[in-house]
């Protein structure tokens, strides 16, 4: 009993000696996301982005703000013209520090998450950002455009089933 207890043991080592190591990446489907573009109020020359925080709050005053952290796919990422975050998921209130070419840091008003795929306008001021969210179909929450193709994906079915029942039955009558 023994002996076989330590021949199944030295096999499944040599097995796992035997296969290769790899590391396992798993992903949990479709992230939420923002994306800002910036438009700028003045007519003059204007500054490029350099960096950027995206800080997360749960009170609606921001008082508990914690920058968005870089874990795999999740971060807040900034060209010399927009800002993007993907996340595995958001707070409910969120506030900007960008800083500009010009070397002036602007901090933006609080705003909340729009959606699952969040677009956001930013206008850019002399020392501050104002944040406005974009409407776009998605801002809508993901189940109810289900529910609403749902809901019409039965009807259309319901109408052609009747249409079928009602051309049988007036077939049958002639």
């Amino acid at each position: 009993m023994i002996s076989k207890l330590i021949k199944l043991f030295v096999l499944l080592l040599i097995l796992q000696v035997l296969l290769p190591a790899q590391n396992v990446l798993a992903d949990t489907g479709p992230k939420p996301t923002m994306d800002f573009e910036f438009k700028y109020e003045s007519t003059e020359e204007h500054p490029t982005i350099v960096s950027g925080i995206l800080y997360e709050c749960q009170k609606s005053d921001c008082s508990d703000a914690a920058s968005l952290q870089q874990l795999g796919p999740q971060g807040f990422r900034c060209d010399p013209k927009s800002c993007s975050a993907t996340a595995y998921g958001f707070a409910p209130y969120h506030k900007l520090k960008i800083e500009f070419s010009d070397e002036e840091t602007r901090q933006s008003n609080i705003f909340q998450t729009a959606g699952f795929d969040s677009k956001y306008t930013v206008a850019v001021g002399p020392a501050d950002l104002l944040v406005e969210a974009q409407f776009s179909v998605g801002t809508l929450p993901r189940m109810a455009i289900i529910v609403i193709t749902c809901i019409c994906a039965l009807v259309g079915v319901g109408m052609v089933v009747g249409l079928i029942v009602f051309l049988i039955r007036r077939s049958k009558k002639n």
